[in-house]
């Protein structure tokens, strides 16, 4: 059959049933009249061989027996018939699991494999895991301007793409000369991927516009000449999308998980107490201007009002 929409059935499951179920994470799957694919929540991205089985044997109880992963890292149970839902929800929780995801609300946090990956300068899953509860879970009544997306990145590789997020974590190591321990050996010039590390007069010297403090000089140096300073940059206002918006970095390396994170909930905040509603993060910060958006989300301001931010009517 050519996929021609006018060839579908139409949906036998009253219009308003259907929004209440996109609420709760099933959409209705345009194949069928009545059947729905539900997106079981994975925290960050990563769950256990017995969650797993739950949700192959849920598939298989009450779904088409099929599973698809979505870009946000959920995993998605084909086909369940609207009579079914309650059970398919009922099932999944005597394994833990939940579904969800969708809404005016913060949404899934994605996570790069930064944890296990040799590249990975900061515990990606673990962060992911605390976001996940604080901000998905956390603020899961709190209704938002539009949907908010987060990625923690492990790496400037950006395999999670976190600059095209609402708000993206990405883990740095800055490089800092020891001039006395430099044997001019040039081993930060031959490993650097993007030719940001220098040696000049016997020295290290890399090109700080250009470094994106992924740390390969530092494990490189055979002399151990290159220190470092381990953190985080943070980058908000990305969008993927109908619309494209890259997001931009905050002036600063934040050198602790507790500064991330509440520069993240500032940021949620932000957005509630400036966003109109309909638009997206990226035109919030568009229309109060960045250098704004930045001072406000990096004072204490925001969580001062934290309460009656959250108390606003949107």
């Amino acid at each position: 059959m050519n996929y021609n929409p006018k060839q579908f059935p139409k949906c036998t499951v009253p219009a308003a049933e259907v929004t209440r179920l996109k609420a709760l994470g099933f959409l209705w799957d345009k194949r069928t009249p009545d059947c729905f694919n539900a997106r079981v929540i994975t925290r960050n991205g990563k769950i256990t061989a017995k969650e797993m089985e739950f949700i192959a044997e849920s598939s298989q109880k009450f779904g088409s027996g099929e599973v698809s992963f979505t870009t946000r890292l959920t995993a998605e149970v084909q086909k369940i018939p609207y009579a079914q839902i309650d059970a398919f929800i009922a099932f999944l929780a005597e394994g833990g699991l939940e579904t969800g995801g969708t809404g005016a609300k913060v949404r899934p946090v994605v996570s790069c494999k930064g944890t296990t990956c040799q590249y990975g300068l900061i515990d990606t899953y673990a962060l992911s895991e605390k976001m996940h509860e604080l901000f998905y879970k956390g603020y899961r009544n709190v209704k938002l301007p539009h949907k908010f997306k987060i990625a923690v990145g492990g790496c400037p590789n950006n395999c999670v793409k976190p600059d095209l997020n609402d708000i993206g974590i990405i883990g740095q190591r800055v490089p800092l000369p020891m001039d006395e321990l430099c044997r001019n050996c040039k081993a930060c010039e031959k490993t650097c991927p993007i030719h940001a590390a220098h040696v000049e007069e016997g020295k290290f010297r890399p090109d700080t516009e250009k470094c994106n403090n992924c740390g390969r000089c530092v494990k490189a140096c055979p002399f151990t000449a290159i220190d470092c300073i381990d953190g985080y940059k943070i980058t908000i206002g990305g969008r993927w999308g109908k619309r494209v918006a890259q997001g931009n970095a905050l002036h600063k390396i934040f050198t602790s998980e507790e500064e991330v994170v509440k520069t993240v909930e500032k940021a949620i905040l932000f957005f509630r107490d400036q966003g109109i509603p309909g638009e997206r993060f990226s035109d919030t910060i568009a229309r109060v201007g960045f250098d704004c958006a930045e001072k406000m989300i990096l004072s204490d301001e925001l969580l001062e009002r934290k309460d009656e931010i959250l108390a606003k009517t949107l």
